[in-house]
């Protein structure tokens, strides 16, 4: 499945310029983490080593600067789904969907941009299924999966566990996940239909 996610900012060509680019993408990455979709724009350029008119020529506003960071990050968790597909079915699908995790874990920030119907977030939401479905489809198809789901059910329970607030932090997140990846090995108790057929 074909999919393309909206193109950022260009990306400088001169090589200190790209490396500014790309500083400011990872201060704001890691900025965004750790005070929301609020942070100050003045902290990130301090954090990437550069004024704050570099901040603004390379992204003119906080929206510019906050979508280019998520695409960015979507792109990773969908090239991390070419790096499993030499795995087994299942240790395909598990490996990606616990990229997945850590990516919704690492983008709390990011909650309340995702729920919005934006161009940007549809798309990336698209790339994310369009990338997560082949592999779910692949473990079903080996009945290695519970084959009564689809990826919407599977990405919306994952998202709901990364978003909680556990007192283990991280490590529950993960061992919580785990627990519910592995009720999607096995067949369901009960025969029902999905809703979605209904």
């Amino acid at each position: 499945m074909t999919f393309s996610l909206p193109a950022p900012p260009d990306r400088p060509l001169r090589a200190d310029a790209r490396r500014n680019y790309d500083a400011l993408l990872e201060a704001a990455r890691d900025a965004f983490a750790e005070f929301g979709s609020k942070a100050p724009l003045e902290e990130i350029a301090r954090r990437a080593g550069v004024g704050i008119g570099t901040l603004y020529r390379n992204f003119p506003n906080r929206q510019i600067l906050f979508d280019a960071v998520y695409v960015h990050e979507v792109e990773v968790l969908c090239a991390s789904a070419a790096r499993v597909r030499e795995l087994g079915p299942w240790d395909a699908l598990d490996g990606w969907l616990r990229n997945f995790v850590a990516f919704i874990t690492n983008k709390r920030a990011f909650t309340e941009e995702m729920a919005r119907e934006s161009p940007i977030v549809l798309a990336c939401r698209t790339a994310i299924y369009a990338v997560g479905e082949p592999l779910l489809r692949r473990a079903q198809d080996a009945g290695e999966a519970r084959a009564d789901v689809d990826i919407d059910d599977v990405l919306r329970l994952l998202s709901g566990i990364a978003l909680l607030d556990f007192p283990g932090g991280p490590g529950q997140i993960d061992f919580v996940a785990g627990v519910a990846l592995d009720g999607l090995r096995y067949p369901p108790a009960l025969t029902g239909t999905h809703p979605a057929a209904s």
